[in-house]
């Protein structure tokens, strides 16, 4: 009895200590890197002109407006050191938006991996428009993610076909870009493990432009808006799905077995006797 006792006090000590750390871990806030190459934005006087701070302060100045204490913003461009992805930053990334278009092969192969290995440790990867293209998501994805465009300035009508999502909250039935590059299908991508958004063009393809995936302990999603020349960043249904994603992304905890280890003693009895052959491992 005197040991039961001891037992129930050690485990209410510890589901008091399980709800102080659900708790820090709801009010500490989400910390996003949005990355951007920067460079149409510096290069172009069309995209400077909807841009001026480039398209990754947009998608930060948004973050914050919206979601205020709840996040904790940083930005990180192609020219930077290490592309801005040290070490130390990545560490202390919960969820790295990914912007690139014209310069998808000047990112590192040594930055790609380290990226990867921290999505695969639980940190989420939002892929956004053109970065379909980049050595990230390919990398993760594992297909070349090619697709058909055309740009036309013509409309898109983004349809909501998974409601309950998450990454779907306060969005309708769909909501309209009066002006976009199409995407097209084909798009050569793993079929997702779920399909939040559909697209339609006013020159009649569709696209699938909401998907996510999970690759180890991390999520990955792709939104399809965003051409450089479009101020698509600035539309309110489109920052409310960045928001929202954001939110799913963010890792849930747990630990990430990273590679593979030889069990030698089994949890059960077995029953056969058999001496193991090293020299095959």
């Amino acid at each position: 009895n005197h040991e039961s006792r001891i037992t129930n006090h050690e485990s209410r000590i510890t589901n008091h200590e399980s709800r102080i750390m659900n708790h820090e871990s709801r009010i500490m806030p989400i910390r996003v890197t949005v990355w951007n190459e920067f460079r149409h934005e510096q290069s172009n006087d069309v995209v400077r002109g909807i841009y001026p701070d480039g398209i990754h302060t947009a998608i930060a100045n948004a973050l914050n407006e919206r979601l205020g204490d709840a996040v904790a913003t940083r930005t990180a461009t192609l020219d930077e050191p290490e592309h801005g992805l040290t070490d130390a930053v990545l560490a202390e990334t919960d969820v790295l938006a990914w912007w690139g278009h014209c310069a998808h092969n000047e990112v590192q192969d040594e930055i790609v991996q380290r990226v990867q290995d921290r999505v695969l440790q639980g940190m989420g990867l939002l892929v956004l428009h053109s970065g379909h293209y980049s050595k990230i998501f390919k990398k993760l994805l594992g297909t070349e993610c090619g697709l058909r465009w055309r740009e036309a300035a013509e409309k898109e009508r983004i349809w909501c076909v998974n409601p309950g999502h998450p990454v779907a909250a306060g969005i309708g039935e769909y909501f309209e870009l009066e002006e976009t590059e199409m995407y097209g299908e084909q798009f050569d991508i793993p079929t997702p493990d779920e399909l939040v958004f559909i697209s339609w063009f006013e020159g009649g393809e569709v696209f699938r432009s909401g998907c996510s995936w999970t690759r180890g302990k991390g999520h990955i999603f792709y939104f399809r808006p965003g051409h450089e020349t479009f101020p698509i960043y600035y539309d309110q249904h489109v920052q409310q799905v960045i928001c929202n994603a954001v939110q799913w992304l963010a890792p849930s905890g747990g630990t990430y077995l990273d590679g593979g280890r030889n069990i030698s003693e089994p949890l059960s009895p077995i029953a056969a006797d058999h001496e193991m052959d090293e020299s095959l491992h």
